[in-house]
């Protein structure tokens, strides 16, 4: 099992001054680390192979830096949809470069744009059409793409696993095109969790475990030993912690976090763990 959390418990922006948070990771008993780059995120590639690799941990890597203006793998505009699928292939290239196993997030459009009308009829097959591609590029270098279902408020493509499962289907089923389980996000739009992990079945790549307003697991609103009891009748073998550090300053804020969820990184994952590992046995 892949144990991982996001880098954001800890820190705002990846760079090479970070690379010693993979030894502190393992320290605490996770093997995976969550990086979020963009075109704001410079980082020498090789450095963070070399730490990674060192602290035997495993990374991710998704787009949650800046984005170029306008890339949208869906968007009306041929120029948008390019310029998202350059920006993705990029950060493609970068997973590989750091020996990466997954690109994940809301890869099929741009988070953060809800039209809040009805799409156009052929919005999804235009997503499916890029993200085609894209598995197509990753595959090469042995990358899984993971896409991630978000709440209304950050996608109007996207909200549940079965219309992912929908979208990769009209990709053509790519073998490395999988399913990224969030149980913040999915609180919005779900009534069944483990209805919803069942139907994606060996479609499911992960989970990101947190809590309804984003805490560490335990005590909100999921109902955790339904949720792992399906996960683990899946192929799925990765989960992860993603919440945003509340003592740097603005930065929860900037994220949409206005309690003081997590002031220390390191308490999150210790008591994230001591809470999900007997459910995950």
């Amino acid at each position: 099992m892949k144990l991982g959390a996001h880098i954001y418990l800890w820190i705002e922006r990846w760079s090479d001054r970070e690379v010693g948070l993979c030894d502190r990771a393992k320290a605490l008993g996770l093997n995976t680390l969550e990086l979020s780059v963009g075109l704001d995120v410079p980082f020498d590639a090789a450095l963070t192979r070399r730490a990674a690799a060192g602290a035997g941990i495993n990374l991710v890597l998704g787009p949650g830096g800046a984005w170029p203006e306008q890339a949208d793998l869906a968007a009306d505009e041929p120029a948008h949809r390019r310029a998202a699928f350059d920006f993705h292939r990029s950060i493609i290239d970068q997973t590989a470069a750091v020996g990466g196993i997954c690109y994940a997030g809301a890869l099929y459009g741009r988070p953060g744009k809800s039209l809040r009308r009805r799409p156009p009829a052929d919005e999804f097959a235009r997503a499916a059409e890029g993200l085609r591609g894209l598995a197509a590029h990753a595959a090469g270098a042995g990358i899984i793409l993971a896409i991630e279902p978000m709440s209304r408020f950050r996608s109007h493509l996207v909200n549940t696993p079965a219309q992912a499962v929908r979208l990769i289907e009209l990709a053509g089923r790519p073998a490395n095109l999988r399913v990224l389980f969030d149980t913040y996000h999915m609180i919005t739009e779900l009534r069944d969790f483990a209805a919803a992990i069942r139907e994606t079945g060996d479609l499911l790549w992960g989970l990101h475990a947190c809590e309804n307003n984003r805490s560490v697991p335990g005590g909100g609103l999921v109902r955790w030993p339904e949720v792992l009891a399906a996960f683990k009748e899946t192929r799925a073998d990765y989960v992860a912690f993603e919440g945003y550090n509340t003592a740097l300053g603005d930065f929860s804020w900037s994220r949409g976090i206005f309690q003081d969820l997590c002031p220390d990184g390191d308490a999150f994952v210790r008591q994230g763990l001591d809470f999900l590992r007997p459910l995950l046995q």
